[in-house]
């Protein structure tokens, strides 16, 4: 056993059993101050409560000098897995280029996937581990990694291996999707890479945990995406990109297929959010797209009074949102969402671990989860968190 005790605040308790928080449920969460932690000898959570306790002679222990102790952050829509960088579309960015734009003249996610294809395999691992223990270190415990820069059958699986190395490799739970339908390869007609990333499915699923397709103006359309997840049915899990660059039907053709999440919705109308109504599919939203490509920001207070849960993830990726800092998410979920810090903290942790299937195992202060936590330096809270989104609060990551 392990004893964690004098910790100044314990927060994002919630009971046992709740695997998301939807509604006004999402702006609640347990804490206690003058708190201690107990940790089983499988890494669990084995209880919890108040009061200065010292820990028996036998245990092992950690004074956590009065600092808050709360769930890591998990990450549910990652592209970590890319070769080399894109800054020279940064450029291009300020420079008044769109998104679109970019895609249109043969750049964006086509520019990676070149790159990718050339890179060798160990390299390609070498580069991204790199970017997933940055985000460790920056408290993140759990994330999903997604391919899509490959875009033809070799450097798509080649993708998933190294997603697969990286699982094995660190101490956070790493989820895997295939995103074969990210944009058509070089040298294939629209239809052909439809049908190809069809082919792909039954590899795929070898590696994988979901299928993804980005279903989004000049992308694949409802009915490509359609093909592609009915193709994958009884195989692997479905997550969407849906909304990010349009109101695309993504959300619709998601909650048809059960998609586990529908990701970026910068677009939103109020039908988007009567189809998620009553069903298991998170709504997720990527503010560090809104942020670095100047795109709305999703309309998260008004799922919230819908009655729907939200999720907060980082997309990090080398076009969009370089950047996997929870933390910061958290953050421009309170100052550009208008979300509240327990708001925007359950969406870092208990709704984004549901999105990645995970929320049985992290996410919250539960007795029996993975004690996955984040204690800080004394003098914090969640609120403090996101207000001082920049200053160094990490005292300790435990895996």
């Amino acid at each position: 056993m392990k004893l964690i005790y004098n910790i100044g605040v314990l927060a994002g308790i919630q009971p046992e059993g709740v695997l998301r928080v939807e509604g006004a449920e999402q702006g609640k969460t347990g804490t206690l101050e003058n708190a201690w932690l107990a940790v089983d000898d499988e890494g669990r959570i084995a209880d919890f409560g108040t009061g200065s306790v010292m820990p028996d002679s036998d245990w092992a222990s950690l004074d956590a000098h009065g600092g808050m102790l709360i769930p890591g952050f998990c990450d549910s829509h990652t592209h970590v897995v890319y070769a080399g960088s894109r800054d020279g579309e940064f450029l291009d960015k300020i420079n008044g280029l769109s998104y679109e734009e970019i895609a249109a003249r043969g750049g964006g996610i086509l520019n990676s996937a070149d790159l990718l294809q050339a890179t060798p395999e160990d390299e390609l691992y070498r580069q991204s581990m790199v970017r997933v223990q940055e985000m460790m270190d920056k408290g993140t415990v759990a994330l999903e990694i997604k391919s899509g820069y490959g875009l033809c059958p070799e450097a798509e699986m080649k993708m998933l291996r190294v997603i697969k190395r990286i699982k094995e490799t660190v101490p956070a739970t790493v989820k895997s999707t295939f995103l074969g339908a990210h944009a058509v390869g070089r040298g294939y007609t629209h239809e052909s890479y439809v049908q190809a990333v069809i082919d792909m499915i039954p590899q795929a699923a070898e590696y994988a945990d979901f299928v993804d397709v980005f279903c989004d103006e000049g992308f694949f359309t409802v009915e490509d995406t359609d093909r592609i997840l009915s193709a994958a049915e009884h195989l692997l899990t479905p997550k969407i990109h849906a909304n990010e660059l349009a109101v695309s039907g993504g959300v619709q053709v998601g909650v048809k297929h059960q998609a586990l999440s529908v990701d970026h919705l910068e677009r939103t109308t109020d039908a988007e959010i009567e189809a998620l109504k009553g069903t298991w599919t998170m709504p997720t939203m990527l503010p560090g797209s809104s942020f670095f490509l100047g795109l709305p920001y999703g309309r998260a207070k008004d799922y919230i009074k819908a009655g729907l849960g939200v999720a907060l993830a980082s997309d990090y990726n080398p076009g969009s949102s370089p950047c996997g800092d929870m933390r910061f998410v958290m953050a421009q979920g309170c100052i550009k969402m208008r979300l509240t810090p327990v708001e925007a903290f359950n969406a870092v942790t208990l709704n984004s671990a549901y999105a990645m299937g995970v929320s049985t195992e992290y996410g919250s202060i539960t007795r029996g989860k993975r004690a996955a936590l984040i204690l800080t330096h004394p003098g914090w809270d969640l609120t403090k968190l996101a207000y001082q989104y920049q200053t160094p609060y990490i005292r300790e990551v435990l895996f």
